[in-house]
């Protein structure tokens, strides 16, 4: 079984929020694919990183789906579309073995 999480920010560069309903198509889109979702959206996750020197710090929620497998075509196509509607040069969407207990 694998856990993929998307990490989807708040705020475009300019420092706007996103509109609601492309979190709540996203939801859709991956309800509608696996049955179901969990979304991490009450309380936003803070991302740091560090590139060239400067330190850049994003809000983001954290949507994530359980599958027996994981279709990377499919994967890298909806991050791409991700990309689009978020305004990000990237999505991170990362995939983790797990086991239910």
């Amino acid at each position: 079984m694998y856990l993929i999480q998307i990490l989807l920010p708040l705020f475009d560069n300019d420092g706007a929020h996103f509109d609601a309903a492309l979190y709540t198509q996203v939801r859709n889109e991956l309800s509608e694919r696996f049955g179901g979702l969990t979304a991490y959206s009450r309380a936003p996750a803070e991302g740091r990183w560090h590139d060239q020197g400067i330190t850049t710090h994003d809000d983001i929620i954290v949507m994530e789906v359980m599958t027996d497998g994981v279709d990377t075509e499919w994967w890298r196509g909806y991050r791409k579309s991700l990309e689009t509607r978020f305004k990000q040069t990237v999505i991170v969407v990362r995939a983790q073995m797990v086991s239910l207990l």
